[in-house]
């Protein structure tokens, strides 16, 4: 039977390996493309002239909280192709829904909720290979693949327990890693700042991470922490990939705290390349945004959780909780970074909520509503907020220099992330619309801190080649026809944190598994796996 062919012709090429634009036609057979050349054959079932337009790979977001958005969200992949991305990886910063058992699922279900959306009572992963085999089942909008998320394996096997792990326990978790791994994870991730794998030690991970190291995956971490440890945190990821033989990739590498900034990076980046020196494979993904997304609960010390968010939120209750939160929030903290502290709580706004009564707090800083509310003090509000919420907020954080997020954007093995939660509410971060176009137009094209095949190459061929999807991210022979095309003076994004839902607008034409997509959800997405594209 003959493959059905398209012909982009007349474009100019960024292949995303970082080489520069070139005048060319692309041939593209069923899902592969055929041939890139100049004046080839006009024969193709479907012609797309695209001259004045850069053609591309699709991008590639290997940091996406979207887990659960193909089950729960009908318009899942309409923001996503808006801006470009053809392809994302899920399971993210150790937060996942999968596995989970009976002991702890709706646990962990509240607890991620502000990251990954909600996620109904009758839905249940306990394993990854009923993930995988319910994902096939959806009709994919775009291509999506999943690391196992360390969090999740730790509170399948024994709860949100400060206890270490037995014996019995580690052998469990390990088996969870090594189930996802033979369904097609393309490795491992880990939130060493969240419950319950703020109470891990390296030795845990170092065990943990051998079945992805054995098979050449790859281990994604949101470090200890990124602000006054930030060094500290960095040298310890490092010293779990030494240890392991584990392919490491620092997840959203920043330096948070004003006291911080345009300083500290510098120390992280000295390690990492000290590292890179010694034959450690690290690299490192950013966003193009000084500020952050994350839970509330992510502000609240140590000292103050409970083993598990529902035993903080009683604490929170309490005068002597409420008393307890002040003080901590009040001073510094060996190897905690103080948020609040940090960067003041006018830098801190809300995000998500999920009681109605408190939607006109979203966009707002903690500060304002406070003030507003006629509270004594911000501690005294998080407390209440955390208490009538039940820890479910989502929260922006004001922390980076611009000047930083530029140094790491330019490190030639940084990638281009937009660690986009989905947790819903009226003012996401913009990241979550536009971040894939905001680099570009922003970083790219305004400011020209590199040439437009370098920025293109950190959105494709790079990360492509960090999670060996070995057909995707170039623009070759025999490679997947994931292609975009669009002038890169017109790709924009549109949202920002005062207004946040607005599509990105500019790409003229996408190319899905060789067809054709008009963004909505076609079905021509598939599930990635891990040594199988």
């Amino acid at each position: 039977m003959n493959k059905k062919k398209l012909l982009i012709k007349n474009g100019m090429v960024y292949d995303g390996t970082g080489s520069a634009g070139r005048l060319a036609d692309i041939l593209v057979e069923g899902d592969r493309i055929a041939q890139v050349g100049e004046h080839l054959p006009c024969d193709g079932d479907q012609v797309i002239d695209a001259e004045g337009y850069a053609v591309t790979p699709g991008f590639i977001d290997i940091h996406r909280h979207c887990d659960i958005a193909p089950f729960t969200d009908p318009d899942f992949g309409k923001l996503e192709l808006a801006q470009g991305i053809t392809s994302a990886v899920a399971g993210n910063c150790g937060l996942s829904p999968v596995p989970t058992s009976e002991m702890s699922r709706q646990k962990v279900y509240d607890y991620i909720e502000p990251v990954v959306g909600r996620i109904p009572r009758s839905m249940a992963f306990e394993d990854y290979g009923a993930y995988t085999e319910a994902l096939r089942r959806q009709s994919l909008p775009l291509n999506m693949g999943f690391l196992a998320g360390a969090g999740a394996v730790k509170s399948a096997v024994k709860g949100f327990s400060r206890a270490p792990f037995t014996g019995k326990e580690m052998e469990q978790a390990v088996w969870f890693v090594n189930e996802a791994m033979e369904q097609g994870a393309f490795g491992m991730s880990i939130g060493i700042m969240y419950q319950p794998e703020c109470y891990s030690t390296q030795e845990d991970y170092i065990e943990l991470v051998k079945p992805v190291a054995k098979r050449d995956g790859i281990l994604c971490t949101h470090i200890r922490g990124e602000g006054d440890s930030l060094v500290e945190s960095v040298s310890e990821v490092i010293g779990i990939a030494k240890a392991s033989g584990v392919r490491l990739n620092i997840s959203h590498l920043k330096a948070t705290g004003i006291s911080n900034w345009n300083d500290r990076i510098w120390k992280a980046i000295d390690k990492i390349e000290e590292a890179r020196a010694q034959g450690v494979e690290v690299t490192a993904d950013f966003y193009p945004y000084t500020g952050g997304a994350t839970t509330l609960l992510s502000l609240l010390p140590p000292s103050v959780l409970g083993e598990d968010m529902q035993q903080t939120v009683k604490f929170m209750e309490t005068e002597a909780g409420k008393r307890k939160l002040k003080e901590e929030l009040r001073r510094q903290h060996q190897g905690w970074d103080n948020m609040a502290a940090s960067i003041g709580w006018e830098r801190i706004l809300i995000s998500s909520v999920s009681r109605p009564e408190h939607g006109a707090y979203q966009g707002r800083t903690v500060k304002e509503v406070s003030e507003s509310l006629g509270y004594d003090s911000e501690e005294d509000f998080i407390a209440e907020l955390t208490v009538s919420e039940e820890g479910k907020v989502g929260i922006i954080v004001l922390s980076m220099s611009m000047e930083d997020v530029e140094q790491i954007a330019k490190l030639p093995y940084t990638i281009l992330i937009s660690d986009s939660l989905y947790g819903g509410g009226g003012n996401p971060h913009p990241r979550l619309y536009g971040a894939f176009p905001r680099f570009l137009r922003e970083m790219v094209l305004e400011k020209k801190i590199m040439p437009l095949e370098q920025g293109i190459r950190k959105m494709t061929g790079l990360p492509a080649q960090r999670m060996k999807m070995n057909k995707k991210g170039i623009l070759a022979p025999g490679c997947d026809a994931d292609i975009l095309v669009f002038k890169p003076e017109e790709l924009r994004d549109r949202s920002d944190y005062s207004c946040s839902g607005k599509l990105s607008e500019g790409i003229a034409w996408t190319v899905l598994g060789g067809e054709v997509t008009t963004g909505r959800n076609s079905g021509q997405g598939r599930v990635l796996e891990f040594g199988k594209c």
